[in-house]
């Protein structure tokens, strides 16, 4: 990549536009992804520990980066992502340090809140549940999380924090009490959710949007087989077809060409190859807007809950003024509250 392929953050640190995702790359696979990556030029890597394989990129940089092997540790821009678990003020900075373990790092470039919401403390489980077999929550407002968060910033332990699948709301309520403001909103996107509003919300407070699962997460265990196919949407195949690229690379274009950060996942050497070769062909206006207009509000990643014979996220689908509902928490039946990850 060249050097005007970055976002610059309002720290004015420069983020590279296309980075290597790595929800979903397996350990056994992951560290050798990584390297094919850094080989084929990026130096964005995106994890979190939820994830259950930062040990193993860790592997990754401590192979490739340092002195002597080509790449510097301040070249490659590494974010990383608080869970759920750890909300509590206490719990932010030793679950960075566990991060930092894994990765064999001493800081990192980025740290996001992972969700806006909070699972309890118990056990050392990363999904709590009640006996019934619920997710429990617990109340912590993440505010306070927030201010856990800008003391990493200060103990130069972060370069910079940030937010990921928080709506313009909850932005706002943490802009509202932040001495360090968010640099970064990680959401899905791509061009069946094209996120033009929330886009816009965070170009309007100086935030930078990341998009994951900009494919359409093909990978994922519980796809349905009667949802829409985004790698295989004839428009975005006919732009493929005139600009000699693959339907993957028209994608990543199009964020790219509208300052969004992308984070694509492959373990495959050819495809991660691929997903960064996007910085020499442009998007006519008119192809841009082309692509947008593909957005039907249809979100890949969706939990399924099933409450009285009914399949909350087939609802959420079909119908926007439910999804907007669900956005809040929405009670089903009596004392029934369903709390989405989103």
């Amino acid at each position: 990549m060249s050097m005007n392929d970055f976002a610059v953050l309002s720290t004015g640190r420069k983020m590279p536009l296309v980075g290597l995702g790595t929800w979903k790359s397996e350990p056994g696979q992951v560290k050798q992804a990584v390297i094919w990556a850094l080989q084929s030029g990026y130096r964005h890597i995106d994890c979190a520990p939820i994830y259950g394989n930062e040990p193993e990129i860790g592997e990754a940089f401590q192979e490739m980066m340092g002195p002597e092997k080509g790449i510097r540790r301040e070249d490659v821009f590494v974010t990383s992502k608080l869970w759920n678990t750890k909300h509590h003020p206490d719990d932010v900075e030793p679950s960075l340090l566990k991060t930092l373990k894994d990765l064999k790092l001493e800081y990192l470039d980025l740290y996001l809140i992972h969700w806006p919401y909070l699972l309890s403390r118990r056990g050392d489980t990363s999904f709590p549940r009640n006996e019934d077999g619920t997710l429990l929550y617990d109340n912590i407002d993440y505010k306070l999380t927030w201010a856990a968060m800008e003391k990493l910033v200060g103990k130069g332990l972060v370069r910079a924090i940030g937010l990921s699948n928080f709506n313009s709301r909850q932005i706002d309520d943490i802009l509202s009490v932040a001495s360090i403001k968010p640099t970064v909103l990680q959401v899905e996107s791509h061009p069946y959710l094209a996120q033009v509003e929330l886009l816009a919300h965070c170009r309007d407070r100086s935030l930078v949007m990341t998009a994951y699962s900009p494919l359409g997460s093909p990978d994922r265990a519980w796809k349905h087989p009667e949802e829409p196919v985004l790698l295989e949407e004839p428009a975005i195949a006919a732009l493929a077809k005139k600009y000699n690229k693959t339907p993957a690379q028209i994608i990543i274009r199009w964020q790219t060409q509208r300052g969004v950060v992308t984070i694509p996942k492959s373990i495959t050497q050819s495809r991660i190859k691929e997903n960064i070769q996007v910085f020499d062909f442009t998007l006519e206006p008119e192809e841009m807007n082309q692509v947008t207009a593909l957005h039907r509000g249809w979100r890949y990643i969706v939990p399924t809950i099933t409450v009285s014979y009914i399949t909350v996220s087939h609802i959420i689908q079909q119908s926007t003024k439910f999804y907007m509902a669900f956005n809040t928490g929405v009670t089903l039946k009596q004392n029934i509250m369903l709390k989405l990850l989103f």
